[in-house]
């Protein structure tokens, strides 16, 4: 059994060229908001969720990403609307999130 329910990384790479990254969307801040929410839930730590910052995960045309492992399920967001719905469905009932999946 692996030590967290789910691990979640949030892309938070700036590109200095201006080519597109995740900070362009303020994926530092969004997944500030992600990690204090799923505190105030009661759902963090050891066999619960992780939330953790990553590097570049190579996906940044496709929009600001977060990966969700143990089942490896990319999803992008644009807004802590959509970084709700995926921590209420995936995050606490284990549905995937088929609207913001890529």
């Amino acid at each position: 059994m692996s030590y967290y329910k789910y691990h979640v990384f949030f892309c938070t790479n700036l590109r200095e060229d201006g080519t597109a990254c995740c900070q362009q969307y303020d994926a530092v801040g969004m997944r500030g908001y992600a990690k204090q929410r799923v505190k105030e839930l009661g759902l963090a730590g050891p066999g619960g969720v992780r939330i953790n910052t990553a590097g570049c995960l190579d996906r940044c045309a496709q929009g600001p990403v977060v990966v969700v492992y143990p089942e490896e399920v990319w999803y992008t967001y644009v807004d802590k609307e959509d970084l709700d719905e995926i921590i209420a469905e995936h995050l606490q009932k284990g549905r995937i999130v088929e609207r913001l999946r890529i």
